[in-house]
């Protein structure tokens, strides 16, 4: 045990994670120069196009030191957005070290901070490592000193490397051996005691789970029960991660590896829960399991009624590999069948929206995302409601109740006006701020969850020209005016539109529903009114004017009492048809409403 290093790598988003574990792959010799790609350790297109770890990733790398020693490195690669920090959290709780790395250019951000205390709270020696030094803006003194005075870590156990050309690499890997603790306690024939950090798919295998061995010892044959659920499982294979997986005789305490058991979905497998044998359990579970909560809520609806069926073979897929995804059936009178789908975020959401397009060729209409709101009745009863078709009679409401998050953003001082606007728009509550170094500002903000999943993120990148970042946490429930917005084309209501909003945005929200649809909807022979409402009370209109035959086109000049009953004869002919006439939406017009620069 004494030779092995478990250890993580956090960061901001793009600070350079993945291009450091490639450099810390080719070092070790795992991977011959032809066989080499970018980003190694990221698996999906979508990673590789958008530069970002989606589902965190093992590798266990033989690494032979400057003295002569052999060391066993457990790199395990964590994603860097906010919406999978618990999968971060588990994670680390595998580690005994983490490297934090910094960009040499923009210093310390909002999210090297939301890592650096989780890291700290499962009590990690923590290596301070400022990447991207070959920059022309690299400013690397001013980083270190923000390291030391801001986040309290020692200036002298900074690596300063360039991940991308591979300076100051070789530096790190001894730092990793000589700075970070071996597994210090942990016994081989303790019974045993694994934690599950990660589970994957295999469509041969089953489920390929990645696991920390705290203590015993796990081999071929075992019994094996999860304790958050009960099951029992038997092992048919361990072994450890290398580029392919590489089987064992068996796993020891202080060792980071996998588990085949015969698994049949990932969802059996929780990250944070515990391992022990059926015949000899320990005593009690790793702390800090809880359940993975979804905050993000939508519709998803196939284009063509066609795609229903394979729709269901690709959302189950999915899950298959993405615990994460919560789906059940809906139907709605608009667009048919679908399935209302719960998501950590709103990152989470379009990464499956993408692979639901991409990978099974289904092209999908999704409704305008929501959020769990509590509703208290006047008997005493409470509703959590994530969708507007559920929402209860408003005479029985007693009061509602939105979840609010705590926003902390890191941005340059001269920005820090059109952030406080921003997050007044977006009725942000309890402002603080504090320069932590000279010209730059942390921002903290309670917010209402609902506002942010918009286009907060978005419109936070554009008034910061780039340079904001943002990160959140779920913080609590607070009492809110909430109301449901109705849109209304011909009279008739489309329930896919329909949204749950607070009542002083209501008519903002309806006036650009109603502003986008007018652009969509061909026009017919009838007048077609597009109406927002709130109950019986409308808040928004906007018209399509009819399109006009000319009848009187064959009246050369004579009375005018016979062009105007000529006319008149058109107008009832219209008024009749628009009562029996059904407007047909266009998908793009769904699209349209709801890829829009809501607020």
């Amino acid at each position: 045990m004494k030779n092995i290093r478990n250890f993580s790598i956090i960061a901001h988003i793009d600070h350079g994670k993945s291009t450091l574990a490639d450099r810390l792959i080719q070092k070790c010799n795992m991977v011959s120069a032809r066989q080499f790609k970018d980003q190694m350790l990221d698996s999906m297109d979508i990673e590789r196009e958008r530069g970002i770890t989606i589902k965190s990733q093992t590798i266990c790398l033989p690494y032979q030191a400057k003295d002569g020693k052999h060391y066993v490195l457990n790199l395990v690669d964590t994603p860097g957005h906010v919406d999978f920090s618990y999968e971060v959290s588990r994670a680390l709780n595998s580690c005994e070290g983490a490297l934090l790395l910094i960009d040499a250019a923009q210093g310390v951000q909002a999210q090297t901070l939301a890592n650096l205390y989780l890291a700290m709270e499962n009590d990690l020696t923590i290596i301070p490592v400022i990447n991207k030094i070959d920059l022309p803006s690299a400013d690397p003194e001013a980083v270190a000193f923000q390291i030391e005075e801001d986040l309290g870590l020692d200036m002298e156990t900074v690596q300063m490397c360039s991940a991308k050309t591979g300076q100051g690499v070789d530096e790190i890997l001894e730092a990793i051996v000589h700075l970070l603790p071996p597994p210090l306690e942990g016994d081989p024939e303790a019974p045993l005691q694994a934690l599950i950090f990660d589970a994957s798919y295999d469509p041969f295998r089953g489920t390929i789970i990645s696991v920390r061995i705290i203590n015993g010892t796990v081999k071929e044959g075992d019994t094996i029960i999860f304790m958050s659920n009960n099951t029992s499982y038997k092992v048919e294979e361990v072994g450890i991660f290398r580029l392919k997986k590489e089987a064992k005789k068996s796993l020891q305490a202080g060792e980071i590896g996998y588990i085949l058991a015969g698994v049949k979905t990932v969802n059996d497998t929780r990250p944070g829960d515990t391992i022990t044998h059926k015949e000899r359990p320990c005593a009690a579970p790793l702390p800090g399991f809880k359940e993975i909560q979804q905050v993000v809520f939508s519709s998803i609806y196939p284009i063509s009624t066609d795609d229903y069926e394979n729709l269901v073979t690709a959302l189950e897929k999915l899950k298959l590999n993405d615990a994460a995804l919560t789906f059940q059936k809906d139907a709605s009178t608009a667009l048919g069948f679908g399935f209302r789908c719960g998501f950590l975020g709103l990152l989470h959401l379009e990464v499956i929206q993408e692979r639901l397009e991409r990978e099974f060729d289904i092209p999908i209409i999704l409704t305008v995302p929501s959020v769990c709101y509590h509703f208290y009745l006047t008997d005493n009863t409470m509703l959590e409601v994530d969708n507007p078709a559920h929402f209860p009679d408003p005479a029985a409401i007693a009061y509602t109740e939105e979840p609010f998050i705590k926003a902390t953003i890191h941005m340059p001082e001269k920005y820090m006006g059109a952030v406080m606007t921003l997050c007044m728009e977006r009725r942000g509550e309890n402002t603080h701020y504090h320069y932590p170094t000279p010209g730059r500002i942390e921002f903290t903000c309670e917010l209402p969850l609902a506002e942010v999943i918009y286009d907060f993120y978005d419109r936070l990148k554009s008034v910061t020209q780039g340079y904001g970042s943002f990160d959140y946490a779920l913080f609590d429930y607070r009492k809110s005016d909430l109301v449901k917005l109705d849109i209304l084309v011909n009279s008739e209501k489309v329930d896919a539109l329909s949204q749950l909003v607070h009542r002083a945005n209501a008519r903002a929200r309806g006036l650009h529903a109603c502003e986008k649809l007018k652009e969509e909807i061909p026009r017919q022979m009838f007048k077609i009114a597009i109406q927002a409402a709130i109950g019986g009370n409308i808040v928004a209109r906007s018209t399509i004017s009819a399109l006009r035959k000319d009848v009187i086109a064959k009246c050369y000049g004579g009375d005018i009492s016979r062009k105007r009953k000529l006319l008149e004869k058109q107008k009832a002919g219209k008024k009749r048809m628009k009562i029996i006439g059904n407007v047909e939406i266009p998908q793009r017009a769904f699209l349209a409403v709801l890829k829009s620069d809501q607020g």
